[in-house]
């Protein structure tokens, strides 16, 4: 790692969204990452869909590892370094498990998923489906070991592998049955890859969730385990913001996590759904997985002013870096799709429209990149002398984040 403030994106082609690796098109992955670098971006996190690399528990399947390959290659042809998270996992409102893991049972593994009752597997949905707990699942544990040390001791050695990163919001998918199970699962596969591959970092990319509930996954006990820390925010999801284009939330969020786990953080996902070209912002209202749904979406001039706004604040709250949600609106095609159909907002979050034009907000990311920022010491005002993990969560400070919120607004100024 560098002391360069690191920009990125997650990453999901526009036209194969979840489907691209069972879809692979190496030519796609190429324009794709040509636009990113040309952009000013320096990573791309990549989201390795549990059910396409391993069919089976005691298999890891050759075509998409030799894809994973070549997505690798083409990275370091841009000059891009990978955030490759493995066992996903929940993604954009579905559930994607291994065909293996599903399993007729009572109670979900997240208690989230009661909510968003849908699950693919196969590139299907599976009706009233279920499935085991990756935390404690023996079969799944194993699994996990096996794709870690396939996927590690493959490309340890490739320069363009910039973190390894154990989850995508993996209390969505799974609740460990306590905190002490999710520490020892992070402690078991982080130093599963160190021995492999000890020079490049581990992280696990959790969430806003994980730190407005206990989810089993303690920020200071995760982080604990890792080399890096990693968060994930909107303040468009969080009723305690000030409004869903709040240019503080992703900071005061960011600076949260790195008090709590003792290290500069990294804003690994943060961004917000627009609504399309021209039209202002407003809110749409539609049914998705049987519930009304209502979400915020903003206009593409104010989306852009919000990330004008953000990137300084980050910056100088001495975060590691800033990656944006997401690459790509999806195209037309995918809409009928999971998670397009439902999720109507998913669609909407890309930097470039589904078209494949630019929004603004891209030349406003080009012009910070253009500065070459640096890794800024973390400033009085991003810390919170006398909080610690244990009280945080034992004595639920998570339920007043919108106090600490409005403490730090204060000291910033």
């Amino acid at each position: 790692m560098t002391d360069n403030f690191n920009l990125g994106i997650n990453y999901w082609p526009r036209r194969k969204a979840m489907y691209w690796w069972s879809h692979f098109d190496a030519a796609e992955v190429e324009a794709d990452f040509a636009l990113i670098r040309s952009l000013g971006l320096n990573v791309v996190r990549i989201f390795l869909l549990w059910d396409d690399f391993q069919p089976e528990p005691t298999r890891v399947e050759k075509t998409a590892l030799a894809n994973l390959v070549k997505v690798a290659d083409l990275a370091q042809k841009h000059k891009l370094g990978l955030d490759v998270t493995f066992f996903t996992g929940h993604m954009s409102g579905p559930n994607w498990a291994p065909r293996w893991l599903i399993e007729d049972r009572q109670g979900f593994p997240s208690p989230y998923f009661g909510f968003v009752r849908q699950l693919m597997s196969q590139g299907k949905i599976v009706p009233d489906g279920n499935y085991r707990n990756m935390f404690n699942d023996p079969t799944a544990i194993g699994a996990e070991r096996l794709l870690l040390k396939t996927i590690v001791r493959e490309l340890k050695d490739h320069p363009a592998i910039f973190i390894w990163n154990l989850g995508n919001e993996p209390d969505l998918f799974a609740w460990p049955e306590d905190a002490a199970q999710g520490r020892a699962w992070v402690r078991e596969m982080a130093d599963l890859i160190k021995d492999i591959d000890p020079a490049t970092p581990v992280t696990v990319g959790l969430h806003s969730d994980d730190l407005e509930n206990d989810t089993g996954l303690r920020v200071h006990q995760v982080f604990a385990e890792t080399d890096l820390a990693a968060m994930h925010a909107y303040p468009m999801y969080t009723p305690w913001a000030r409004g869903p284009l709040d240019p503080d939330h992703v900071p005061f969020m960011t600076a949260l996590t790195a008090h709590l786990a003792g290290k500069p953080a990294l804003m690994e996902e943060f961004g917000g759904c627009t609504n399309l070209q021209g039209k202002p912002s407003e809110t749409w209202e539609w049914t998705a997985y049987g519930l009304e749904r209502t979400q915020f979406m903003a206009s593409e001039t104010e989306f852009a002013e919000y990330i004008r706004q953000v990137l300084p604040r980050l910056h100088h709250s001495g975060a590691t870096g800033a990656m944006l949600w997401c690459f790509a609106d999806y195209a037309e095609e995918l809409w009928p799709l999971p998670p397009c159909h439902e999720s109507r907002h998913e669609r909407h979050f890309g930097l470039i429209r589904p078209d494949g034009t630019l929004k603004p907000h891209a030349q406003v990311i080009q012009q910070f990149a253009a500065s070459h920022p640096k890794v800024k010491p973390i400033p009085a005002y991003a810390q919170f002398p006398g909080l610690t993990g244990d009280d945080f969560y034992g004595k639920k400070i998570y339920q007043n984040l919108e106090t600490l919120y409005q403490q730090y607004l204060q000291r910033k100024g």
